[in-house]
C-alpha cells in the first residue's frame, strides 16, 4: 500500500471520529439544555436536523465515492461514540443506586 493511500485511509478514520463527536457531543449537550426548556420538541428537531445534516455531508464528501474510506469513516463515528459515552458518563456520585434483585416474598 503507497503512503498517499495510507494518509487518506487515516484521514477517514480522524474525519469519522470527529464527526461522531460532533454527532453525539451535539445530541449530549442538545438533551441537557432542552431539559430545561420551554420548547423541548424544537430543541431535539433543530438538533436532530442539523446533526444529521452535518453528519451525512460529511460522510458524503470524506468518502468520495470510494466505499473503503467510507467503511472507515463509519468505524472512526462509531469509535467517537464510545468515546463521548466514556467521556459524558455519570460520577460515582451521581449515579442512581441500582435497587437489589433479590427473591421478593411469595404468596402463601
Amino acid at each position: 500500500m503507497n503512503d498517499a493511500l495510507t494518509l487518506a485511509f487515516a484521514f477517514a478514520l480522524a474525519a469519522g471520529a470527529a464527526l461522531g463527536a460532533m454527532f453525539y457531543g451535539g445530541l449530549w449537550w442538545t438533551v441537557r439544555r432542552a431539559v430545561s426548556s420551554k420548547r423541548v420538541a424544537l430543541w431535539f428537531l433543530v438538533s436532530l436536523l442539523l446533526r444529521m445534516g452535518l453528519a451525512l455531508a460529511g460522510l458524503y464528501f470524506v468518502s468520495g465515492g470510494d466505499w473503503q474510506r467510507l467503511l472507515l469513516c463509519l468505524l472512526g463515528f462509531v469509535l467517537a461514540r464510545l468515546a463521548v459515552m466514556w467521556l459524558t458518563r455519570p460520577s460515582e456520585e451521581n449515579r442512581a443506586p441500582q435497587p437489589m434483585v433479590g427473591e421478593g416474598s411469595h404468596a402463601p
